[in-house]
């Protein structure tokens, strides 16, 4: 079954072309061990149940039996579970008083790993009676959960709402042993960073009752497993890495849609992939990007067996998060038991629910990160079976650049995952909370929370704490717990309502770009229209409407610098951090359908600003200069820097844990504290939650990335492949592909070290292909970014002005000149504007003035020729166009206004000679024709 399947993707050429990469992982053999001295009860049920240990697990095992912290990084199916669970089952059978805490991110785990401790009560002959404890925990037992169970299963979320409690569960704190954090590699970003202050919230009231448990945490695959194991807990770990559990051969093909031309959307190349999997009876999990398209595909997959299997058509389902929980139980009890051939899902079953052995599994587009990748792809192939793993491309810029190079999914290491423990906003809020549920000493402050007095001082200054004798007591009216969210940082939110219905609340920023009035909200697969944004109230209302177009905001973005923390020199080159204030104004949004503008409309919202903390790094005049002379087209040299900043930004996910949009960008050829052309990369969030700054560690080798990306994209001008971004502010302009790479390998020179020799042309060998359309603009913001230096304002004017925008372009010009009034261009483009809307006079000082800073500069001429003629100084125009024609003898148009002063001026015979001269150069000059055939008719 699983070789037709093989087969049918390499040999039918509708799959053929599409596969780029086949990497087949060989089988591995199991290595095995012996945990000594286990207690009777547990000996039996692994006899019983024919388990044999694996040789990490029992090296797990004899680490938390030695008291040390240990972090287990096995992959996905290794048997992470029982390597911690045997040890702690060890504990509480031999102390009847010890408890232990289980930690994980979703309530389907929790909910999967109480059957399994459950289970193993039973078998063992234990009593610590496990019971999950969250928010849908029945009021009426969890008295009885505080004063009998010994293992609780919990979430983040429920844990920060009920440490203020902890005088309820003192039996439980103070005999606790173990915390496990499961799945401890969603803990990053804004999450990490609260989880990690909510971690040592709980060491502190644990030592509080006496207890110092252990911890253990349970991940994937991490860059830097000691660093974020530390900053996650506080404490220092041992890492268990080996894996020794078996493995069968393993089939990654990489497919991708946009490879050959490709006809198909990646959905449909996913649909039809799936049915080809479960008609050939291969048992198959298919992650979606998002709820709708789990429910779209398995529809689709339906609709279409039944014509052809209708047998099948029960055997296909999707899952999702908002499903009820039984229904979701069904549904994973039919993949055990094989009734289900195929089930269409988000995310949600990524994560260790126990699905028992699949034979294939589709990742219809690349997860975002490798961890979820490898969390995905291990859903296959369980013990020693053979499985088939298929990844189907996005034409994103990180999509594509896997498919290209697939090293890098195969033979890299994986991300860093990042926590910031600096973020002044998450400190403060955690602080409240610790000082609410313990009076907080120095002693205290300094053992848990890592943080400086500054921000003891700022906690003093909100007249929410008061010294006493035990220390700092919290005396606000309002628990702390609930103004804190541990998914975000602002505590600014807006609540959006339908039908007077609460349906989602945001943050200011995801409101302004997706929620704005008139913006089309989508909520669960449903698309609304925002028809009330009250900016006072902070409230949203939306009706619901069927549309088929989505709206995209453009916002205008600043970055300031603030305070320089950092600067790394790698060769010639060098990249700074520290902190820097962002200004983000939305002034329009646009209604767009299949990439096609409908219809634009303003926008009235005050600048969105906050603090954060970014990298930047500014390029040398000689690059700008060698760019420049290579590409002549205007806009070049800014459309290089802007699609350096997109290129950049896209990349950054694959070597810093994070999504696209947790980070912002700005580029610009001039910045007014740098003095030169600069490109910013930034944190997305108040007060910056440290990916900038992991960025800086590892920019050699993004830069290295992401000019392979965009130097390996079939495209020629540019596409959103390699340098377009979905969330740009700037609408996508200007953008330069090839400019881009040249940047880029600048750049890669100087951190070489390299002399900067640059070559005199570049050329591409890439054809052009079609663009789809831009995904709706989000929180971030990318963008090009002209600061109001002369030079700036000067060229941002003349581009006004070759688009017709003659208002505009003036603007820009008077701008301009009140910062410096030597400025040739501005002068003259002034009065050329001046001139085509009759301001005569004003167009003759303007021209003039531009005239006494270059005398010789002949379209200056030309223009003060023309105001002179039309105000009557027909002498002055005929000298000053003889003069131009002396210049420049080759244009008509100079020979033109010659003839017609000397017209004016009664020379008839002369007038004559130079229109002839005008028409011998350009047959077709209309003006000069009419003059002539005037003057040889009288």
């Amino acid at each position: 079954m699983l070789q037709q399947v093989l087969d049918a993707l390499e040999g039918n050429r509708t799959f053929r072309r599409k596969v780029e990469h086949i990497e087949t992982l060989n089988a591995r053999q199991a290595e095995y061990g012996e945990v000594k001295g286990l207690p009777l009860s547990i000996q039996k049920y692994l006899q019983d149940s024919r388990i044999q240990l694996y040789q990490h697990q029992v090296d797990a095992t004899q680490l938390i039996r030695e008291g040390e912290n240990v972090l287990i990084t096995t992959p996905t199916a290794s048997g992470k579970t029982l390597a911690f669970n045997l040890p702690i089952m060890e504990t509480l059978s031999q102390d009847e008083e010890a408890t232990a805490l289980y930690i994980y991110p979703a309530k389907a785990l929790a909910n999967d790993q109480l059957s399994v401790l459950k289970h193993l009560e039973s078998s063992c002959g234990l009593d610590f009676k496990p019971n999950i404890y969250d928010g849908d925990t029945p009021k009426n037992i969890r008295p009885w959960i505080k004063e009998n169970s010994r293992l609780i299963l919990t979430n983040p979320y429920m844990l920060h709402l009920i440490l203020g409690w902890h005088h309820q569960w003192s039996r439980f704190y103070r005999n606790l042993k173990y915390v496990v954090i499961d799945e401890a590699h969603h803990y990053r970003g804004v999450f990490g960073s609260n989880v990690a202050f909510l971690i040592r919230r709980l060491r502190r009231i644990c030592n509080h009752y006496g207890s110092y448990p252990q911890f253990i945490l349970s991940s994937a695959t991490l860059a830097n497993p000691q660093e974020f194991s530390r900053n996650l807990v506080g404490k220092t770990f041992q890492e268990v890495n080996h894996d020794t559990s078996p493995s069968g051969k393993k089939h990654f093909i990489l497919y991708n849609p946009f490879a050959k031309w490709g006809d198909l959307s990646t959905h449909q190349e996913t649909k039809n992939l799936f049915q080809l999997m479960v008609l050939n009876d291969l048992q198959t999990l298919c992650f979606t990007v998002s709820r709708k398209m789990a429910e779209i595909i398995a529809m689709w997959t339906k609709k279409e067996l039944n014509e052809t299997r209708p047998d099948m058509v029960n055997r296909i389902t999707a899952y999702r998060s908002g499903y009820l929980a039984e229904e979701r139980r069904k549904i994973e009890k039919g993949l055990k038991t094989g009734s289900l051939v195929g089930v269409t899902c988000t995310n949600a079953l990524e994560l260790g629910v126990d699905l028992g052995s699949l034979d294939g599994v589709i990742i219809s587009g690349y997860p975002g990160t490798m961890i979820s990748t490898w969390q995905q792809a291990g859903r296959a192939g369980r013990a020693e079976n053979e499985s088939l793993v298929v990844m189907v491309a996005f034409e994103n810029a990180l999509d594509q650049y896997l498919m290209k190079h697939p090293e890098f999914l195969f033979h890299k290491s994986h991300e860093n995952a990042v926590i910031d423990l600096q973020n002044r906003r998450i400190v403060n809020g955690h602080l409240l909370c610790a000082i609410k549920e313990l009076p907080l000493t120095v002693d205290d402050f300094e053992r848990y929370f890592e943080a400086d007095y500054d921000t003891l001082e700022e906690i003093r200054q909100m007249g929410l704490v008061q010294e006493t004798g035990q220390g700092l007591t919290y005396v606000g009216r309002k628990d702390p717990a609930m103004e804190i969210s541990l998914d975000q940082i602002s505590s600014d939110h807006f609540r959006v309502f339908h039908n007077k219905r609460l349906m989602e609340t945001m943050d200011r920023q995801h409101a302004y770009s997706e929620a704005h009035e008139g913006a089309v909200l989508i909520n669960q697969g449903e698309t609304y229209i925002v028809d009330q944004f009250n900016l006072k109230k902070r409230t949203i209302n939306v009706k619901k409407m069927d549309v088929d177009y989505h709206t995209q905001a453009l916002r205008n973005v600043e970055v300031t610098i603030e305070k320089e923390l950092n600067n790394r020199k790698i060769g010639n080159f060098s990249v700074s951090f520290g902190e820097v204030k962002v200004t983000q104004d939305f002034y329009k949004y646009k209604e767009m359908l299949y990439g096609k503008t409908l219809a634009t409309h303003e926008l009235d919202l005050p600048p969105l600003k906050y603090h954060t903390r970014g990298l930047w790094f500014t390029v040398p005049g000689m690059v700008a200069d060698s760019l420049e002379n290579i590409f002549t087209k205007k806009d070049a040299y800014a459309g290089s820097l802007h699609g350096a900043e997109h290129a950049l930004i896209s990349m950054f996910p694959l070597l810093v844990l994070c999504d696209r949009f947790d980070i912002g960008g700005l580029s610009t050829n001039y910045h007014p504290q740098t003095g030169k052309a600069t490109i910013f990369i930034y944190d997305a969030y108040e007060g910056g939650i440290g990916l900038a700054e992991k960025a800086v560690e590892v920019m050699d080798k993004l830069v290295e990335v992401t000019r392979d990306m965009v130097k390996s994209c079939q495209c020629r001008k540019g596409c959103p492949t390699c340098i377009y971004s979905p969330k740009c502010g700037n609408d996508n302009k200007p953008l330069h592909k090839s400019g881009t790479i040249f940047l880029l390998e600048s750049i890669m020179k100087m951190m070489e070290g390299e002399t900067m020799e640059f070559p005199t042309h570049l050329t591409t060998d890439h054809h052009e292909i079609s663009s789809p359309p831009l995904k709706t603009s989000m929180v971030g913001a990318e963008g090009y970014h002209e600061f109001e230096n002369p030079q700036n304002l000067t060229q941002k004017g003349e581009s006004f002005y070759l688009s017709g925008n003659y208002q505009e372009a003036l603007s820009c010009f008077q701008k301009a000149l009140q910062m410096d009034e030597n400025l040739l261009s501005a002068w003259k483009y002034q009065g050329m504007i001046e001139q085509q809307q009759d301001h005569q006079p004003e167009a003759l000082k303007s021209l003039k003035r531009a005239l006494q800073i270059d005398p010789d500069n002949p379209e200056t001429i030309y223009y003060l020729a023309v105001s002179l003629y039309k105000t009557g100084n027909h002498k002055e125009c005929r000298d000053l166009a003889e003069k131009l024609t002396r210049l420049r003898g080759d244009w008509d148009d100079a020979w033109c206004v010659l003839g017609m002063a000397r017209q004016a001026l009664g020379e008839g015979e002369k007038a004559i000679q130079a229109y002839h001269k005008a028409l011998e150069i350009n047959p077709l000059n209309e003006e000069a024709g009419d003059n002539l055939k005037e003057l040889l008719e009288d």
